[in-house]
């Protein structure tokens, strides 16, 4: 069995039963973090309507988080959501600004050892994660 994640008609993803539950979870777990709605619902029809205009800002600005965390923890937590996230931004049209260009560096969850305070988190990391997870994606 496997479930949807559709804008509208346009079909983003359709992963197996387990992995689209936990995606659907995560998606809760960690809107806290920017402290924004998923834009993601589950309409009981072996189905998650993605509402385009709501989704893309939250991905964008967990991007943002991560690019400006020098907490290697909240990043590594942060790696193991946002690939199959951006690809689906991606397939829906949407874009990431926070991706490229400046995003200044977080005081929140601050990361420092011997050298210092480590360095923030790196974009064309999490493009690239993302291009190797979109393979397994199906639509």
């Amino acid at each position: 069995m496997s479930q949807f994640f559709k804008v509208d008609d346009l079909t983003l993803w359709n992963p197996s039963n387990r992995v689209a539950q936990l995606f659907y979870r995560s998606c809760a777990a960690v809107a806290p973090v920017v402290g924004l709605p998923t834009g993601v619902v589950d309409n009981c029809r072996d189905e998650y309507e993605v509402d385009r205009d709501v989704f893309v800002p939250f991905v964008d600005a967990l991007v943002r988080e991560y690019r400006a965390s020098s907490h290697a923890v909240l990043r590594a937590l942060l790696e193991g959501f946002l690939p199959a996230a951006m690809v689906l931004v991606q397939r829906a049209g949407g874009e990431l600004p926070s991706l490229s260009g400046q995003v200044g560096v977080s005081r929140r969850d601050v990361s420092v050892g011997a050298g210092g305070i480590a360095p923030s988190g790196d974009g064309e990391r999490l493009s690239r994660l993302a291009r190797e997870v979109a393979g397994a994606m199906p639509v």
